[in-house]
């Protein structure tokens, strides 16, 4: 086995670091910024998801050295005209309230039939180094929003997200398949919106860590 790389992930998320860190497999380890209080809070005030994550790996990378990885993600709700979009995290106006986040949304999405409740969750993610960005990768699943919450993995709108490949009965009145918050972790690291843009990343990533 070769060297162990890390790579710093622009966010005290612990649990989003697991998960980044899962897929990108053998090879790397990923830190959150929860041990490393000198790095200041980035405020993600972009207009989307690929403008924040851009901002927070280059603000980021100023403060620590090798790579850092940054992740904008987020919901966006097609009844809804894309909402919650990059206010995801805080749809109530606070932040990180997942409990509260989704029970505005189904509020929101209160008498709104299954067929219309698309959805879709979308990842940006940007690597930079020392201020500079080197490149950035995107993915999205797609899926519908449950009519209640169900399960307890995952974290956000997990356990009202249905993705595509779990939703066969939307628009029938049928039950919807299950939420991300029920599959394994194993499992939504294979089809994910995140686990779709890590696998651009991870074709970018072996060649930059070695450049000096």
């Amino acid at each position: 086995m070769g060297i162990e790389r890390t790579i710093t992930l622009a966010s005290r998320n612990a649990k989003k670091a697991v998960e980044l860190g899962a897929l990108l497999g053998e090879g790397w380890s990923v830190r959150s910024l929860s041990g490393l209080p000198h790095v200041p809070e980035v405020e993600e005030d972009g207009a989307t998801f690929f403008d924040n994550a851009v901002k927070k790996a280059i603000e980021v990378s100023r403060h620590v050295g090798g790579l850092v990885l940054a992740d904008d993600s987020g919901l966006e709700v097609d009844a809804l005209g894309g909402e919650p979009g990059v206010l995801s995290a805080r749809f109530t106006g606070r932040h990180g309230d997942d409990a509260a986040n989704n029970v505005l949304l189904l509020d929101k999405l209160a008498g709104v039939a299954l067929a219309e409740r698309g959805a879709q969750f979308r990842c940006a993610l940007a690597v930079a180094r020392r201020g500079a960005v080197l490149f950035t990768c995107e993915g999205v699943c797609r899926g519908w929003i449950g009519l209640a919450c169900r399960g307890d993995r995952g974290f956000g709108y997990d356990p009202l997200f249905v993705p595509e490949w779990e939703a066969a009965g939307a628009g029938t009145g049928l039950e919807l398949g299950r939420t991300f918050a029920e599959i394994s972790p194993e499992e939504k690291n294979q089809r994910s919106h995140r686990a779709r843009a890590m696998r651009q990343l991870q074709d970018r990533l072996a060649e930059v860590a070695s450049e000096t």
